[in-house]
């Protein structure tokens, strides 16, 4: 059976932890899919304290786009993140918004195709004002239609606020 949840919030909202107890309390062995490039030497950092923050009962993979290549039926699986995720697919296609927003959701659909219980964790940049950065307003468009498209399909949506969830969907 398939399960889709998709937890949004601005950044340091606290999802990281609350996503990995959820996925704990779902599975003894949950899988952590990584969508992450690293960009630098302070997302390197980033990365590595994210995986000193799991324990060995997790499986690990790195995907920076095809997510559906990875045989996941029956499994638990915190995809971190969407936001990441759809970054690489910005800048693979030159900003093109739609051209990335298509592939996302082809590669959405088949990837939540197997059945498995899903756990998207996406942020929320679209809450502060408006960029004065064309690219930047872009990117912003793409998040948020695309967290649009997922929370449609979702079948629970929580929020977290300064480190507590809040259920919307």
């Amino acid at each position: 059976m398939k399960r889709i949840i998709l937890i949004t919030g601005g950044q340091r909202s606290g999802k990281s932890s609350y996503v990995q107890q959820l996925a704990l309390s779902l599975s003894d062995h949950p899988v952590y899919l990584a969508t992450s490039r690293i960009w630098d030497e302070e997302h390197r950092k980033r990365i590595e304290r994210h995986q000193q923050d799991r324990g060995n009962e997790w499986e690990n993979i790195e995907e920076e786009k095809f997510l559906f290549r990875h045989a996941l039926a029956g499994k638990t699986i915190v995809i971190d993140c969407v936001t990441l995720w759809a970054t690489n697919f910005f800048f693979d296609n030159d900003s093109d918004v739609e051209q990335s927003l298509a592939e996302l959701k082809k590669e959405f659909i088949q990837l939540v195709a197997q059945p498995a219980t899903f756990i998207f964790v996406t942020n929320e940049i679209g809450l502060g004002g408006t960029s004065s950065h064309e690219i930047q307003r872009k990117f912003t468009d793409l998040s948020g239609w695309f967290n649009q498209f997922i929370a449609r399909q979702a079948d629970e949506v929580i929020c977290m606020f300064s480190g507590l969830p809040m259920k919307i969907k």
